[in-house]
C-alpha cells in the first residue's frame, strides 16, 4: 500500500481514538524543505468535524502516530501542518519491492471495455506539416499512456481521401504534371501530390485576377474561377463512379499513402486499423432516419434534417441537407458506431483533434448520447492549441507548411550541430552518431511538444528544444547516458542483493526514492486527464533529484560495500524508471551520448 494510503487510514484512526470523531478524508502535501519530515498532514480541513487550536490538534495526532504506527519515527507541527518523518525501513522495504521490475509503475491490463484512440487524420492532398505532428504525438503518447495503466488499446485514423482537396491536386497534376511520377521526381509521394496542391493554388489566383481585370467582383472571380469549376465537375465524376477519375484518385491517394508510411516510420508511431472517409462519409444516415422516428431529430419545411440542442445550451445542428446528402456530423455519427460494430470491445473513445473543433465534438457526443449509445458517456475529445514558429503561422495552400519530414531532418542536423560543440562523441562511429543524432533530435522534437499541457498553444523552438540543460528531452536523456556509464563501471554490482543489511538513507536517495514511489499514481493521473504533460515534467523532476544526488553523493566511492550496492541498484531504478516514463511518451534513450 502506498504510503499516503497507508497514513490515511493511520490519521483517521487517531482522529477517532482521540477526539470521537470521523474523518471523510485526510488532506496531505509535500513538506516544505525548510522543516524536517516527509509528508505533511494539513489540519486545517478536519476543524470542520473538531474544534479546537490546529496546532494543538496537530500534536495529538502526531503523538499518537508516533506511539502507534511503527513507520512514524518523529513529527513536528508548524501552526496547522503536521510533518512527520517516516523511518528508513519504510523505504529499503519499498525499493526492495521495485528494484527489480522492469515494467515498474505499469499497470497489467485489466478487465473491462478497450478504448480506441483516433489521431493524425490527414488530408492526401499534402504532406504531414508541423501541426500534424502535435495531433500524431499526442494522440500515441495518449494511447501508450492508456495502455500502461492497464487499459486495452486500439490505435486508429481516418483518412480523409475524398472531396474537392483531393481532386485540385489531381487537377493540377493533369494540367501541369507531364506524368510525373514519385519515381521519376525523386519526390516522396505525398509532398509530389503536395507540390500540386500549391500548384492549383497559384493557377486559381490566377484565374481569379484574370476575372477581376474583366470586371468581376472578387466573391464572383472566387467562385466563376475556370479550374475551380474543373474541380468541382471532377469531383461530380469521381461520386458518381467514373473510372478515369477514381483511376487517377486511387493512383495519387496511393502515394500519398506511401508517403505517410514513411513519415510514421521515422517519427515512431503505428495504427492498428484505417478508416477512409471514401468508405465511411454514407454512414451515419440510416441513424437518421431512426433518430427522426424516436424524436431524436426534426425535418424543417425544406426537408433538411435537423438535431435541437437548444435546451443543452447549443444550438440547432443540421445531420442532413434538403437533397439528403450528409454532412460532416452525419459521417461522424455513422463513424463512431461502426468502430463499435467492427470492435464489440471497445467502449470508449478518444479523439485527437485540434480546438478548433471543440464545438463539433460537444454537438457529436451529446447526439450520440440521445440516440441512446452507452458507450457514448465514454467519449473524449483530446483538443489540443496550435503549433506556431518562431518565422510565424503555416498556410499548407501556399506551400509555407513546415513538412514534417524536413522538420525531422532539421532536428537531427541540430542535434549533430550542437553535439559536435560539446565534443562528446569524438569515440564513436559515423554510423553510429548518424543513430543517436537522430535519437537526440527526435527526442527534443517529442520531448518539447508533449510537455506542454495539450490545451495550450505551442511556440516551437527547435534550437531551444535540444538544449542539454534544462527542461529538454536531450538533457533527460542524457542522464539516462550517464546512469547506463554508472552501471557499466559498476559491473556486477548491481545485480547484488542487499539481503538483511541495513542501510541508512541520505537525504538526496530518500528524494529519490519518494519521487519513484509516485510513477504509478503519475502514470494513472495521465491516463484519467490524457495528458502527456504530466509524465513528461514527472521525469524532469525525477532527473533533477537524480542530478542533485550524484552531486552530493558518492555512489562507486561509497565508504562502506552495502551503500555502493545500494547507490548502483537505486540508479539503475532509476535509469528504468526513466526509461519506462520516455516509452510511452515515444521517445527513446541512449544507452551513451
Amino acid at each position: 500500500m502506498k504510503l499516503q494510503d497507508t497514513l490515511e487510514l493511520q490519521v483517521k484512526a487517531a482522529v477517532k481514538a482521540l477526539f470521537q470523531s470521523e474523518l471523510e478524508s485526510v488532506e496531505f502535501q509535500a513538506t516544505r524543505k525548510e522543516f524536517a519530515g516527509d509528508i505533511t498532514v494539513v489540519v486545517f480541513p478536519m476543524l470542520r468535524v473538531i474544534k479546537g487550536n490546529p496546532a494543538v490538534i496537530g500534536e495529538q495526532i502526531g503523538a499518537y502516530l508516533q506511539d502507534h504506527v511503527s513507520l512514524v519515527k518523529g513529527f513536528n507541527v508548524v501552526k496547522g501542518f503536521l510533518n512527520i518523518e517516516i523511518d528508513d525501513a519504510y523505504y529499503t522495504t519499498f525499493f526492495n519491492s521495485i528494484k527489480d521490475n522492469e515494467n515498474y509503475g505499469f499497470a497489467e491490463l485489466k478487465d473491462g471495455k478497450a478504448v480506441m484512440v483516433e489521431y493524425s487524420s490527414p488530408n492526401t492532398n499534402k504532406p504531414l506539416h508541423l501541426g500534424h505532428v502535435r495531433n500524431v504525438l499526442l494522440g500515441y503518447a495518449v494511447a501508450e499512456i492508456l495502455k500502461a495503466s492497464g487499459k486495452k488499446v486500439y490505435k486508429t485514423q481516418i483518412i480523409n481521401d475524398r472531396g474537392i482537396h483531393i481532386c485540385k491536386s489531381m487537377l493540377a497534376w493533369q494540367c501541369f504534371g507531364n506524368g510525373e511520377t514519385p519515381e521519376s521526381s525523386g519526390l516522396k509521394g505525398d509532398k509530389l501530390v503536395g507540390k500540386y496542391y500549391v500548384e492549383f493554388d497559384k493557377a486559381y489566383k490566377q484565374d481569379i485576377s484574370d476575372l477581376i481585370s474583366k470586371g468581376q467582383s472578387e466573391e464572383e472571380a472566387k467562385k466563376n474561377a475556370p479550374i475551380l469549376l474543373e474541380a468541382q465537375n471532377m469531383l461530380r465524376h469521381w461520386e458518381a463512379g467514373d473510372k478515369a477519375v477514381v483511376a487517377l484518385w486511387e493512383k495519387m491517394n496511393g502515394w500519398v499513402y506511401d508517403g505517410f508510411e514513411a513519415t510514421y516510420r521515422a517519427i515512431g508511431v503505428d495504427f492498428d486499423e484505417y478508416y477512409y472517409e471514401s468508405q465511411t462519409y454514407l454512414l451515419g444516415k440510416e441513424f437518421i432516419a431512426e433518430g427522426l422516428k424516436t424524436g431524436v431529430f426534426f425535418k424543417k419545411d425544406d426537408g433538411s434534417v435537423w438535431c435541437d440542442l437548444t435546451e443543452d445550451g447549443l444550438d440547432e445542428k443540421i445531420v442532413l441537407r434538403a437533397d439528403g446528402t450528409a454532412v460532416y456530423m452525419t459521417q461522424d455519427i455513422g463513424t463512431a458506431i461502426q468502430r463499435i460494430k467492427d470492435y464489440p470491445d471497445v467502449g470508449g473513445m478518444v479523439y485527437t483533434v485540434g480546438n478548433e473543433q471543440d464545438y463539433h465534438f460537444k454537438v457529436l457526443f451529446l447526439i450520440l448520447k440521445k440516440l441512446g449509445f452507452d458507450w457514448a458517456e465514454n467519449l473524449y475529445h483530446l483538443s489540443y492549441g496550435m503549433v506556431d514558429l518562431p518565422s510565424g503561422k503555416m498556410k499548407s495552400r501556399e506551400g509555407t507548411v513546415v513538412d514534417a519530414d524536413d522538420l525531422i531532418e532539421e532536428m537531427a542536423d541540430t542535434a549533430e550541430e550542437i553535439s559536435k560543440e560539446l565534443g562528446k562523441l569524438d569515440d564513436y562511429s559515423e554510423a553510429d552518431k548518424k543513430a543517436l543524432y537522430k535519437t537526440i533530435g527526435l527526442g527534443a522534437l517529442k520531448y518539447y511538444i508533449l510537455k506542454v499541457d495539450p490545451k495550450k498553444r505551442i511556440l516551437f523552438d527547435p534550437k531551444e528544444s535540444i538544449d542539454f540543460q534544462g527542461n529538454t528531452g536531450p538533457f533527460i536523456q542524457y542522464t539516462y547516458a550517464r546512469i547506463q556509464s554508472i552501471l557499466r563501471k559498476a559491473g556486477s554490482v548491481e545485480d547484488t542483493t542487499i539481503g538483511g543489511v541495513e542501510v541508512s538513507i541520505h537525504e538526496k536517495e530518500k528524494q529519490l526514492l519518494k519521487q519513484l514511489e509516485q510513477f504509478p499514481e503519475v502514470i494513472q493521473n495521465a491516463a484519467m486527464q490524457h495528458s502527456p504533460a504530466l509524465i513528461a515534467n514527472y521525469t524532469y523532476d525525477l532527473v533533477k533529484d537524480f542530478n542533485s544526488f550524484y552531486q552530493n553523493v558518492s555512489i562507486l566511492g561509497a565508504e562502506k560495500e552495502e551503500e555502493k550496492i545500494f547507490r548502483v541498484q537505486l540508479s539503475k531504478t532509476v535509469g528504468q524508471t526513466i526509461k519506462n516514463a520516455f516509452s510511452v511518451l515515444g521517445i527513446d534513450v541512449p544507452e551513451r551520448m
